[in-house]
């Protein structure tokens, strides 16, 4: 899958709402987990959790300081489906315009 468009960074607010509406776990895995890290082990991973829920205990649990995210407005998305000998199935969407319509093609692999 691919997917072309204009990417922007959500605001602090957006930001917050969007954390404090997860579950509170999810909250906690967001401090436990730094994403695309690596980590030592599964082990590792859990033990920093249960440190985690212990030290939000009681109280709400705040947006980390690394935790955000972006908004993207695709105006291209195109799908692969492997076949065999390389036929692939290539669809792709194209935004038209202002009108919020869109193109689709099938493109030769």
């Amino acid at each position: 899958m691919r997917i072309e468009g204009q990417v922007s960074k959500v605001s602090a607010e957006e930001t917050a709402d969007y954390f404090h509406s997860r579950p509170r776990g999810s909250q906690i895995g967001a401090w436990a987990s730094r994403q695309s890290k690596v980590v030592l082990s599964a082990d590792d991973l859990a033990e920093r959790e249960v440190a985690l829920r212990a030290r939000f205990e009681g109280q709400p649990v705040p947006v980390p300081d690394f935790w955000g995210g972006f908004r993207l407005v695709p105006n291209y998305v195109e799908f692969w489906q492997g076949r065999t000998n390389r036929l692939h199935d290539r669809i792709a969407f194209t935004a038209s315009g202002d009108d919020d319509s869109w193109t689709r093609e099938r493109l030769c692999p």
